[in-house]
């Protein structure tokens, strides 16, 4: 083997350690070129014509959160937006309302934070244990599933909207009191 043999060799098994990082490199890249043409698709990425040429917009990309004491004295944390954390986050058209959820003896209260949007374009609809917001505007759409704290009569609720806050009153169901039964 003659000594250039030798160092080719050589300098391909020590760059071969680099050839899985560029692989992970090419995945992550094709990964971030499909986001962007989906992000496309859905309107978060738009561009426009200028006298100097094209610009491009990028969003509305929103993340929150609210932290509020719960009755027995423990955090309870919401997040609210069109954006998911996590190692590849994902972002969504529909932005998740900032919602309040407040419990009584008699009836259960849900405030969600929804800006413009005509009150016609707001629709509930909803099971004895869940709630589900979705409003569209001209520029924003909003989506939410709320799991309720307690069993309500939907069929009783009551709803108004004013200044970009939706209120939600569903009144707890009644508890059914069994028949006594008489044991022999």
């Amino acid at each position: 083997m003659s000594e250039d043999e030798f160092f080719s060799r050589w300098f391909r098994r020590r760059w071969r350690i680099f050839d899985e990082f560029f692989r992970d490199m090419e995945e992550m890249i094709r990964s971030m070129e499909e986001e962007f043409t989906r992000m496309t698709k859905e309107g978060l990425i738009r561009e426009k014509e200028i006298p100097g040429g094209k610009i491009r917009e990028y969003g509305p990309f929103i993340y929150g959160y609210s932290i509020t004491i719960g009755p027995d004295g423990k955090p309870i944390i919401r997040e609210f937006g069109n954006v998911k954390p996590g190692i590849r986050p994902s972002i969504k058209e529909e932005r998740e309302p900032l919602i309040d959820v407040m419990k009584t003896d008699t009836e259960v209260k849900v405030y969600a934070e929804i800006p413009g949007v005509d009150k016609e374009k707001i629709k509930l609809t909803g099971t004895p244990r869940k709630l589900i917001i979705s409003a569209e505007g001209d520029m924003r759409k909003y989506y939410k599933e709320i799991e309720l704290p307690v069993e309500v009569d939907i069929e009783k609720a009551k709803s108004s909207y004013k200044n970009g806050v939706l209120e939600v009153i569903l009144p707890r169901k009644e508890k059914e009191e069994g028949k006594p039964i008489k044991i022999e």
